[in-house]
């Protein structure tokens, strides 16, 4: 697999942008530089923008909040969709109107469900016929038992997500999949999960919405990337979260994004085809070449678009045909 050109902006070329929150457009409380001005702009091209999240720890109306704050532009509650609004409706499809849930979870989990016609309990004791889990950072031993417990008596077992890790401004934190893994072990259960990188919560994005040309933005490979090609669509991998680029230059064919931009303002920038002749790519007026087994400029901006593409076109096609891993030079990226 190669990587996707463009001979326009991205933002002209599609006309939804499903874009990943943390790591993508903030990191915990702040806002990733550039951000809103780089989407004020794809969105003055006409381009949709939805904000998508695997954390169901809050509710669509608070990450909407948080994202006007950071003065994210023209954002309204809708504009937000959540791994707990798919899993909601994962479950009340699956099940009898009105039915008594096992939550595993906070408020972000709770409101989609009672939305969706679902009564949320805590105790296997009140007769709930399915167990759903999602992230919040109040969740302690005694209910993660009890969702085992539950689970081992047969109910169904739903989850938001399985992130094992999520970015913060700290650090990398454990995840919803990291608690997801604690009951997994106790129960040998597998569940039925709606966030990334399974489909339904892109279904559940196009559909409250819109848009006809999708295309995922995310910060890593293992559920953003993966997600969108389970999902049959194009993606945008930036370099603002958690995957490196040595890990998307290290991406085997089956899980490599369609571009790739140091941020968001990728968005905004047509993404020129590279040119490769021997150990060396060109893309635009970028060069890089292969010098001792690592991927360096000849011309060209560190973390220039052009420069991003050239490198991982290169470090692929060295990969794919000779089965060598290409290191890239740290040089790459300002």
């Amino acid at each position: 697999m190669t990587l996707g050109c463009t001979a326009q902006p991205l933002s002209t070329t599609y006309d939804l942008a499903m874009l990943d929150l943390d790591g993508v457009v903030y990191l915990g409380s702040d806002p990733i530089p550039g951000v809103a001005t780089a989407l004020a702009a794809a969105r003055d091209r006409g381009m949709r923008l939805a904000y998508i999240t695997n954390n169901a720890s809050r509710t669509a109306d608070t990450v909407a909040d948080k994202l006007r704050a950071m003065h994210m532009p023209d954002v309204t509650d809708a504009d937000v969709v959540t791994s707990a609004q798919a899993v909601a409706h994962l479950m009340a499809d699956a099940l009898p109107a009105g039915s008594a849930v096992l939550v595993v979870g906070g408020e972000g989990l709770r409101v989609p469900l009672e939305q969706r016609g679902l009564r949320c309990v805590s105790s296997l004791g009140d007769s709930p016929v399915a167990v759903v889990q999602g992230f919040h950072a109040d969740i302690g031993w005694r209910d993660l038992a009890e969702a085992a417990y539950a689970i081992e008596s047969g109910l169904p077992w739903y989850v938001s997500n399985t992130d094992l890790t999520v970015p913060t401004a700290r650090g990398i934190a454990p995840g919803n999949g990291s608690l997801v893994q604690a009951v997994r072990n106790a129960t040998g259960a597998e569940p039925i999960v709606a966030g990334k990188p399974q489909r339904a919560l892109f279904d559940e994005t196009i559909a409250r919405v819109g848009g006809t040309r999708p295309l995922m933005v995310g910060d890593r490979l293992d559920t953003d990337i993966d997600g969108a090609i389970n999902a049959g669509i194009d993606s945008l991998v930036v370099l603002t979260g958690v995957s490196s680029l040595q890990e998307i230059a290290d991406a085997g064919d089956g899980h490599r994004p369609t571009y790739v931009a140091a941020d968001l303002r990728g968005l905004d920038e047509d993404h020129p085809e590279v040119a490769i002749d021997g150990d060396q790519a060109r893309c635009g007026s970028s060069v890089v070449s292969v010098v001792d087994g690592s991927v360096v400029i000849e011309s060209g901006e560190p973390s220039s678009t052009t420069v991003l593409r050239a490198a991982v076109e290169l470090a692929w096609h060295v990969h794919d045909r000779s089965d060598t891993p290409v290191r890239l030079d740290g040089t790459l990226v300002a």
